[in-house]
C-alpha cells in the first residue's frame, strides 16, 4: 500500500521533533484517508525533503500528531526551470492546467488577464481564487512526490508581461499561426518561459504586442490546441527536449 503523502507547514529542520499537524492536513488524514494511530504516512513542508512519520495521536476533532522516523531527501526537480505564464481560464480548465503543470516539473506560474479571458476578479474573490490555485498545486505536489512547490505570482495584466533578458532564457507565445515549431529551437536551453493564451486564445493585437516585448512565437502543431491541452504539451515537449522528462 502506498504511504499517503501531505503537506504541512513548519517541519523541524531537523526531523527530530513531533508534528502537529495543521488543519488541511489533519482534515484529509482523518476525513479522507480515515488513518489511526500508528498509520505510516510521509510529510513535507516545501524545502526539498520528506519526513517519513507515523501517526500517534488522531483526535476526531483537532490536530493530528505525528512521530518522526526518517529524513528522507527528494531529487527529482526538473534541470530546466520553467516559467507558465497562463492566460487565465474558468474553473475546472485553469485547475487542470495547474495540477498537470505541477506533475511536469514548472517552477513558476504567472496567471494573465487577456482580451479574452473568461472573468475578471478582485478583492476578496481573487483571494479565495489565489488560495484555490494554491490548494491545487499543494494537492499536486503530494500526489506526484515533489518537494519543492512551485511559485504561484499574483494575476497580471498581458501588457505587464516582459520576459527577462537574460539570452539564457527563452521566452515562448504558443501560437498556432506561428512559422516555427519548437524544433526549430537551439539544441541547449537553461531556462524557457512558455505563454499559454486563454479560451479564445491571445488577440491579434496581443500577439503583436508579446513579440515586441520579446516573445518568440511558436506553434505545436498542425491541430488548433484548447488552453488546457496548449500548456500541458508545451511543458511536456520543454522538458523532453531540454529537462528530466524520459530520463
Amino acid at each position: 500500500m502506498r504511504i499517503p503523502r501531505v503537506f504541512t507547514a513548519a517541519l523541524d529542520p531537523d526531523g527530530r521533533e513531533p508534528v502537529m499537524l495543521d488543519e488541511r492536513a489533519s482534515r484529509h488524514l482523518r476525513t479522507v484517508l480515515r488513518l489511526r494511530p500508528g498509520a505510516r504516512i510521509r510529510l513535507f513542508d516545501g524545502r526539498g525533503w520528506d519526513l517519513e512519520a507515523e501517526l500517534v495521536h488522531a483526535p476526531r476533532r483537532g490536530p493530528l500528531t505525528a512521530r518522526p522516523l526518517r529524513r528522507v531527501a527528494v531529487h527529482n526537480e526538473s534541470p530546466l526551470p520553467v516559467t507558465l505564464c497562463q492566460g487565465i481560464s474558468r474553473g475546472e480548465r485553469m485547475d487542470y492546467t495547474l495540477q498537470k503543470s505541477v506533475e511536469l516539473g514548472v517552477a513558476r506560474i504567472l496567471p494573465v488577464w487577456t482580451e479574452r479571458s473568461a472573468c475578471r476578479l478582485s478583492g476578496e474573490r481573487l483571494r479565495r481564487r489565489l488560495a484555490h490555485w494554491r490548494g491545487v498545486i499543494l494537492s499536486a505536489c503530494e500526489q506526484c512526490g515533489r518537494a519543492r512547490i512551485p511559485t504561484l505570482d499574483p494575476p497580471v495584466e498581458v501588457a505587464a508581461l516582459h520576459p527577462p533578458k537574460d539570452p539564457g532564457t527563452i521566452p515562448l507565445m504558443l501560437d498556432p499561426e506561428a512559422g516555427d515549431g519548437l524544433n526549430t529551437l537551439e539544441q541547449v536551453t537553461p531556462a524557457v518561459w512558455i505563454l499559454a493564451g486563454p479560451e479564445g486564445g491571445l488577440s491579434p493585437p496581443e500577439r503583436r504586442a508579446l513579440r515586441a516585448a520579446g516573445f518568440r512565437g511558436v506553434r505545436l502543431g498542425p491541430r488548433i490546441l484548447r488552453t488546457e491541452t496548449a500548456a500541458v504539451a508545451a511543458l511536456a515537449a520543454v522538458q523532453m527536449r531540454w529537462g528530466d522528462l524520459g530520463s
